[in-house]
């Protein structure tokens, strides 16, 4: 089914939630109901709260009013019609009133004795939604319009697919993201913590710390293979930077300031101007061009307590940014150069992506002449290179348009990590120039890019992507070795000496446990290897090997284990 005809079908249904809840609780105010990604809600002002005790009672009526063949009808009315129709709806009066005096308003009927406003499309009659499969997932607030100086409303989720298999699918899909959830296994695995004297502000511990570092070294190993110096700019600025940038006057509302010595100062929440900083410092040549100057810059953005979400959403992360100077002659294969390497980094987690071109917003810097131009440019380069993409309108930076790249995990849920950003802005605004072939000053085409985007973000995602099983290489304890006795525990350190001198972070579990309890604990660590070490091993000079995704291996020496596992880690394999 295509997703417009999906749309249809949820947002017809939400309709029927409302006509359910109107007979069941009376006096009941219904707002708007709009689809969502999977499925849809719908706002009440009840006197009676929702529970989930009653959810099941709406699902009746709903069904019910489904089974009757109900029949959706659109009707238009003039704005003085409608009001009378909604006299006792204070919400539909205040919809009303902000259409234009010279339109009509619409109304669907379903049935002949409910209406709602709707500009439609729907369905001819609820016999079409008949196979549609819906259950309530939760109630929660939500003020009205947005607007905390609003009335507080019951917004009634709903899961709407197109059939109860699709429906049963999605529902163990959420179950399975459950257990995967990165704020839990933070916490089970002791990588990080927020605490609440640092809302949104992450603290590692030495495990999350570990895979954080190997993530950067990943990093700083492959841009050095492609070509990319690396700088450090400072983690505030002063005012007047920002408004030469721009940020001061579109992004204002999401920086920390402070005063020094009688100026204002801001908290970078971005690398960008301190980039253009770097390149002012000294003249260039178009001989160096490109340029591509990579940042793993720490930002901080005033981001609203309700929207925090574990390392998801957070207020302080690290950016690993990179700014590309350049001819326009060299913006699509420096596009398909930054597609490469987005390519290589991104397998290394078996990740997959799709990509998405997001074109000028409303508030945005610059004429539309110059936005257009940097579209064109972006979309040339995506088809040039046979990059499939779909067009994701007025979602760009307000200094230009951007590729979006969006990663697939494990389960199927994507995620927006990588972007490439097309500026034509921030060169003119900070008056960048390069001396080109003929003698001349230029202004420098520039490329922002990120691949992690956030490396805390994109920590978050990779540990629900391997539900904490991390591959042997991210792993923060590659190997656990397991004495059965104090006997053995120095044929034990000699190992585990032998192992750090390779480079394996390696831990002995050496307390007075049974061998069992001791497996199971590394186990629920997640531990990729651990080396059961008993009498017969130390006499016979080998180990015995379990693996966290195999089981028991059996017997090995050491050797052997250190040739295979020096391969999967240096090879970066996954499973």
């Amino acid at each position: 089914m295509e997703e417009k005809e999906l749309q249809i079908l949820r947002h017809g249904c939400s309709h029927v939630l409302a006509k359910a809840v109107d007979k069941i609780f009376a006096g009941a105010k219904n707002t708007i109901g709009p689809a969502i990604d999977d499925g849809f809600y719908y706002d009440f002002d009840l006197n009676e709260t929702i529970t989930p005790e009653i959810f099941g009672k709406i699902e009746k009526e709903m069904k019910n009013i489904i089974s009757q063949n109900q029949e959706f009808k659109r009707v238009v009315v003039s704005k003085q019609e409608a009001k009378k129709l909604f006299k006792d709806n204070t919400y539909k009066q205040e919809l009303i009133d902000a259409v234009p005096d010279n339109e009509e308003v619409s109304i669907y009927y379903l049935g002949d004795d409910w209406f709602d406003l709707c500009r439609g499309p729907h369905v001819a009659t609820t016999k079409e939604l008949k196979n549609f499969a819906f259950k309530i997932n939760r109630v929660s607030g939500a003020y009205w319009r947005g607007d905390e100086k609003n009335k507080m409303l019951q917004r009634v989720y709903v899961y709407g697919f197109e059939n109860k298999d699709e429906l049963d699918e999605h529902i163990r899909l959420l179950e399975e993201a459950k257990k995967r959830d990165h704020r839990k296994l933070g916490k089970d695995l002791g990588l990080f913590f927020i605490s609440d004297y640092a809302q949104g502000m992450p603290f590692y511990m030495p495990k999350g710390l570990v895979i954080k570092n190997q993530l950067i070294d990943f990093w700083r190993e492959e841009h050095k293979k492609a070509g990319y110096i690396e700088i450090e700019t400072p983690i505030a600025m002063s005012r007047s930077l920002w408004e030469v940038s721009g940020h001061w006057g579109h992004y204002r509302k999401n920086m920390y300031t402070f005063a020094l010595e009688d100026s204002e100062f801001a908290i970078k929440p971005m690398n960008c101007p301190g980039g253009m900083l770097y390149y002012k410092e000294n003249v260039h040549s178009y001989k160096e061009f490109p340029l591509r100057v990579g940042e793993l810059g720490k930002v901080h953005r005033h981001e609203a307590s309700g929207t925090l979400h574990g390392l998801f959403r957070v207020r302080s992360f690290t950016q690993d940014d990179a700014h590309i100077f350049m001819l326009p002659s060299q913006i699509e294969s420096e596009i398909q150069n930054v597609l490469s390497l987005v390519d290589k980094m991104y397998s290394a987690f078996g990740l997959t992506y799709h990509l998405e071109l997001s074109t000028m917003p409303e508030d945005h810097m610059g004429d539309e002449k110059t936005w257009e131009e940097a579209e064109t440019a972006l979309k040339n380069a995506l088809k040039n290179i046979g990059k499939q993409f779909v067009i994701n309108e007025g979602d760009g930076a307000f200094y230009g348009p951007k590729i979006d790249i969006h990663i697939k995990d494990a389960i199927g849920r994507t995620w927006q990590c990588g972007t490439i950003q097309l500026d034509m802005q921030l060169p003119k605004r900070f008056e960048l120039e390069y001396v080109d072939a003929d003698g001349t000053k230029k202004e420098p085409i520039m490329i922002h890019r990120v691949i992690y985007g956030s490396i805390d973000r994109f920590l978050g995602i990779i540990t629900e992507n391997f539900a904490g099983a991390f591959p042997l290489w991210l792993a923060p304890v590659q190997i656990q070795i397991l004495n059965i006795n104090d006997s053995v525990l120095d044929y034990a350190n000699s190992i585990a000496e032998k192992l750090k001198s390779l480079g394996f972070r390696v831990e002995i579990d050496d307390r007075n446990e049974k061998i069992g309890k001791k497996i199971r604990e590394a186990q629920l660590q997640k531990i990729p290897y651990m080396l059961v070490i008993g009498e017969n091993e130390k006499s016979n000079n080998n180990i015995c090997v379990r693996s966290r995704s195999q089981g028991d291996l059996g017997t090995q020496t050491l050797d052997d284990f250190i040739k295979e596992i020096i391969e999967e880690r240096d090879t970066k394999k996954i499973f």
